[in-house]
């Protein structure tokens, strides 16, 4: 059995580790990696998509990453309550063609007593953006630095 920590129940410290472990996973844009973060039955809602299990979520990931090339991610607490936690987060990327996106959006994660996600419900819009409009800069291979500005220093 896999355990995860920080664990449920979170205070907002463990939270706020919670959410930037995530983040940094997230920026790995490894699926098999990532996907360890959920149980094997985890369940998903991204934007219209529904996957369960770690293969599926695996099978997201790949797909989502063939699309958004140098994919870069910031997360933010937003709440948080025993076992759950909800983020805000906003992502850029590009296309094959060139063309920028920003994409914003809400998460509602619940886990379980070993710290897996068991349930993630994910609310995704974007917009096309120019390279000059672009804000997240950072190595695309590695986590986003710690005095790089966060969400809400971001005005976002």
């Amino acid at each position: 059995m896999s355990i995860r920590p920080p664990l449920p129940p979170f205070t907002r410290e463990s939270a706020i580790e919670k959410v930037r472990l995530a983040e940094n996973g997230w920026n790995t844009r490894d699926p098999e990696k990532i996907a360890l973060a959920y149980t094997e039955d985890s369940w998903w809602r991204n934007r219209g998509e529904f996957a369960q299990g770690r293969a599926a979520i695996v099978a997201l990931l790949k797909r989502k990453w063939t699309r958004e090339l140098d994919y870069r991610l910031i997360k933010e607490l937003w709440a948080y309550d025993g076992a759950r936690i909800a983020v805000r987060f906003a992502y850029e990327y590009h296309d094959d063609s060139g063309q920028w996106f920003r994409a914003y959006g809400n998460e509602n994660w619940e886990f379980d007593e070993q710290g897996l996600m068991h349930h993630r419900h994910a609310s995704i819009n974007e917009h096309p953006i120019q390279a000059s409009e672009r804000k997240f800069f950072w190595d695309a291979s590695g986590p986003r630095p710690d005095d790089h500005p966060g969400l809400s220093a971001l005005g976002f």
